[in-house]
């Protein structure tokens, strides 16, 4: 039987109240409110560009600020306006060679300076970062003042090759800092270990490192070629001999009142090219990151 305590009963129940706590259930519903509203603005502020030139790809007419109706010619011109599919090839292709060179220099850059001490590497990752930090149009002018100096050793060598060696300059940082992370998680025994069991070294570094950062190899291709494909200051000031990429052709046609609306076109196919291979790049990284953990 429980005891009862008549004494207290003529004494109100305090309420919490009472001790100075406020409800904060209005300030709460409107944090969560202005938060949403940040949330969908900057989503707006960063897919309108894409949508506008969606919009822009299926109109019919080529006044911007008119829209016709839904037609798909404009994907269609992209394969038979010729200068148009000639700047889309040398694109590609300038960005296809950079990325495969940089992404081979990069990796073993990256493996050389994860081995030195942690001075050195301080000094090297300084001046690794440098282009980085660096303005395009600084970049851009000196590397056309080196090229220049060839001229008269190599008369023909402004064009793809001056772009490609320039495209290879700017893009090499982004490997190595997307590599150098890997190598830190992975245990600096692995290779050592692989010695003592009579792996030697080239076959250890392909099939024991190589292995172990392919996602960190994987990112600084993806970036280098993102990197290489969008340029346009660097490669005008590294270009010569009517050598244009996609970005300069832009511009030349921009000046030229005469832009075709086949970019637009052009522009939503590379959107999603690039939106699908980040699907498969986080479903790659999800399923590895589950394999991982069972």
């Amino acid at each position: 039987m429980i005891k009862q305590y008549p004494l207290y009963e003529q004494y109100e129940v305090a309420k919490i109240e009472d001790y100075g706590y406020k409800e904060h259930r209005f300030t709460k519903i409107l944090y969560k409110i202005i938060r949403y509203l940040v949330i969908i603005f900057a989503v707006f502020l960063m897919y309108i560009p894409i949508f506008t030139i969606f919009l822009q790809s299926i109109n019919s007419s080529t006044i911007t600020s008119e829209f016709g109706s839904v037609t798909l010619k404009w994907y269609v011109n992209i394969f038979t306006k010729g200068s148009l599919l000639t700047a889309i090839r040398n694109t590609v292709f300038i960005s296809i060679w950079a990325t495969m060179i940089s992404t081979l220099l990069g990796t073993l850059f990256a493996i050389g300076i994860s081995t030195l001490e942690r001075k050195t590497k301080r000094h090297i990752m300084l001046l690794n970062n440098i282009p980085l930090l660096n303005a395009d149009i600084v970049s851009g002018i000196g590397l056309m003042l080196i090229f220049s100096s060839l001229v008269h050793f190599f008369p023909y060598f402004f064009g793809w090759k001056t772009m490609l060696l320039a495209h290879i300059f700017f893009t090499l940082p982004y490997v190595v800092l997307s590599v150098l992370p890997k190598l830190r998680e992975i245990d600096p025994n692995l290779f050592e270990a692989s010695l003592d069991l009579g792996v030697k070294p080239y076959p250890s570094l392909y099939k024991v490192i190589i292995p172990a950062i392919k996602a960190g190899i994987f990112s600084g291709m993806i970036l280098a070629f993102t990197m290489s494909f969008d340029d346009f200051v660097i490669s005008y000031y590294t270009t010569g001999n009517g050598f244009d990429n996609l970005s300069i052709w832009i511009y030349s046609s921009m000046g030229r009142k005469s832009l075709s609306p086949s970019v637009y076109a052009f522009s939503t196919l590379v959107t999603i090219v690039f939106f699908a291979l980040l699907i498969i790049s986080n479903l790659l990284q999800g399923r590895r990151h589950h394999n991982e953990n069972n």
